[in-house]
């Protein structure tokens, strides 16, 4: 114990010390914001990472899909890696940096509203974020209780406590920049952390073959022998869904699509693509490789009455190790929750100040009256999260946990495809987005009822697509990748005039090296 809480001491005031230290580039709104658009390579990398996957992915989803698909869980973490960074940087990445400078947005819904020349769909892109992020923010300490309790006995809602004040502490100083050295800290942590501990739980199995030998003779129930050391697991098109929600959906998140508005440089983007796709291999591929060994403590982890408990798993494998591996773990699963804590309140109190506070105000609000909103909307943000996973954890409302699996497919249902056609086609309609904002939301909140008032479904189909918010949630993302460009078709297009010079942005030509570029 007294080892884990120097650690946790020495983490505190790093994090605490970065917040003072970043004050200063938070003195106007771009500062504070965007870090004057002027983060590197590895900054915005491990920023984007960090934001990604956060302790819910290490305790919760590790453990969950890990018992359910064995070792071929790892697709999830190669989906996220290849996908969810390395095809997102490559696709979206240069061209959102360029045109979001050009139109001069700051936040995803303002994008929105200036690429489409329509302060509605910024407002009512605002209030989607502003419902559905909050319990997104608050599922964030999911899993910290099993957690903790390794190593402290103390209430969980401490533990929340504790991790709320100092992320406001350094959020509010710092802005930004803050967030993002913090992330990068938190980052190193997390990779050093993630090997340890798998190299450490392979150990206390016997090593790494012993431990696929055991695992192997695990009936899994599906008529396959050795169903959770194959190839694809037992339940192949389950998995498919997952990878795709896990994966894509981070395209449409506006916390993580934030990231790419402030890279400072071309060369940035190049290896912030490279650092992004190493650091999701490692800790996405490492945390779901290490939950499918989850099964080997069955024993431990199902209760009486025949169910899992799923957070923890993760907590239950590392409960025998050495304590400074506890203590890694402790700072490792901090460092993922704070950094994404982090970014969902600042994309949250951005948005909700710059696209809605400010344009409703009918005097010109000066920057330094910007920042205190944006301030006290982080405190608020921070607070309301805080205090709905303590009132989930002490009365186990079921409302609040099905909101939360339905956030992640409302808000990439709802933006993906509309910001990724933005980005790409003069053709994209404005009713086109609408009609994703309503299939997106409309599809989840659709699910969320099916889920509260356990609906069953005649159709095998249906019944098998909104069986689960994950299930649901890729249904919302792919259906607008259709439903935006056959809406955009049938509907009245924008002035070619003003898309025009909405693209304006990317013909502008640079000079470069022949190193960068062999010309004709």
């Amino acid at each position: 114990m007294g080892l884990t809480i120097a650690m946790l001491l020495v983490f505190f005031a790093v994090m605490i010390g970065v917040g003072l230290y970043c004050k200063r580039h938070a003195t106007d709104v771009d500062g504070f914001v965007l870090g004057g658009r002027k983060a590197g390579a590895w900054l915005t990398a491990f920023a984007f990472g960090t934001s990604y996957f956060s302790a819910v992915i290490f305790v919760g989803y590790a453990g969950q899909f890990g018992w359910n698909f064995g070792l071929a869980s790892t697709w999830i973490g190669l989906g996220n890696t290849f996908i969810g960074s390395l095809l997102a940087w490559n696709v979206l990445g240069r061209r959102t940096r360029v045109m979001t400078r050009h139109i001069q947005s700051r936040t995803m819904p303002d994008f929105f509203g200036k690429r489409f020349d329509c302060d509605a769909l910024k407002i009512a892109a605002s209030v989607i974020v502003f419902i559905f992020l909050i319990p997104y923010t608050a599922s964030l300490y999911n899993g910290l209780s099993s957690l903790f309790n390794i190593a402290f006995e103390i209430p969980y809602w401490v533990v929340i406590i504790i991790m709320a004040v100092l992320t406001a502490v350094y959020v509010i100083f710092g802005g930004y920049m803050a967030t993002a050295i913090n992330d990068f800290i938190q980052g190193i942590i997390m990779l050093f952390g993630i090997v340890a501990v798998i190299a450490a739980v392979l150990n206390d199995n016997g090593g790494f073959m012993q431990a696929m030998v055991d695992l192997s003779k695990i009936d899994a129930g599906t008529g396959l022998q050795g169903g959770y050391v194959s190839f694809l697991g037992p339940d192949p098109l389950a998995l498919v869904f997952v990878v795709i929600l896990t994966s894509l959906g981070t395209w449409g998140l506006p916390q993580m699509v934030g990231k790419f508005y402030s890279i400072k440089s071309e060369d940035a983007i190049r290896k912030g693509t490279i650092i992004s796709t190493f650091f999701a291999l490692i800790v996405a591929g490492g945390c779901y490789f290490l939950g499918g060994f989850g099964r080997l403590y069955a024993d431990r982890v199902v209760g009486a009455d025949g169910k899992v408990a799923f957070d923890t798993i993760v907590p239950t494998m590392l409960s025998s190790l050495s304590p400074a591996i506890i203590g890694i773990v402790i700072v490792l699963v901090l460092s993922a929750s704070m950094s994404t804590l982090s970014s969902l309140v600042l994309t949250s109190s951005s948005t909700l100040t710059l696209d809605v506070i400010v344009p409703a105000r009918k005097k010109e609000t000066t920057q330094k009256k910007q920042l205190l909103i944006m301030r006290l909307f982080i405190v608020f943000f921070i607070v309301v999260s805080a205090v709905i996973a303590i009132v989930k954890d002490a009365f186990g409302f079921t409302f609040i946990a099905q909101m939360m699996g339905v956030s992640w497919g409302a808000l990439a249902g709802a933006f993906l495809a509309p910001f990724l056609y933005g980005l790409y086609w003069k053709g994209t309609t404005r009713a086109s987005v609408w009609a994703s904002f309503a299939f997106g939301c409309g599809v989840m909140i659709f699910q969320l009822y099916v889920s509260m008032a356990g609906v069953t479904f005649a159709n095998p189909v249906m019944g098998y697509l909104f069986a689960s918010s994950i299930r649901s949630g890729c249904v919302a993302m792919v259906g607008g990748l259709v439903l935006v460009p056959v809406v955009s078709v049938l509907t009245k297009k924008m002035e070619q005039s003003r898309t025009d010079e909405i693209f304006s942005c990317y013909n502008s030509q640079v000079v470069t090296d022949i190193t960068s570029d062999l010309g004709k």
